[in-house]
């Protein structure tokens, strides 16, 4: 049938016995040592942290702890209503 042990059958699990892609975790850029610390008049630091369409960038990618991820939602939400961050960028 068709579920013999053949060598070259692209199953999902990579090839030639490889180890598998291994990412590297990434660390939160507001915690440790040095870090910049969150604040709703720091447009710039913010602002980096938006996509291009104007929605905050989730911690998956950014890779932002939960508790900083909240903290810095709260500080583009703030800097949004009083005007420093546009809500919707065209």
């Amino acid at each position: 049938m068709a579920f013999g042990t053949g060598g070259s059958s692209g199953g999902g699990g990579g090839g030639g016995g490889r180890r598998p892609f291994f990412r590297r975790r990434k660390t939160c850029p507001f915690t440790g040592e040095g870090a910049p610390k969150i604040d709703y008049k720091d447009t710039k630091l913010l602002s980096r942290y938006i996509s291009e369409r104007g929605k905050i960038v989730p911690s998956r990618i950014t890779a932002v702890s939960a508790k900083k991820q909240r903290e810095l939602a709260q500080a583009i939400k703030r800097a949004r209503f009083l005007g420093l961050l546009p809500y919707v960028i065209r």
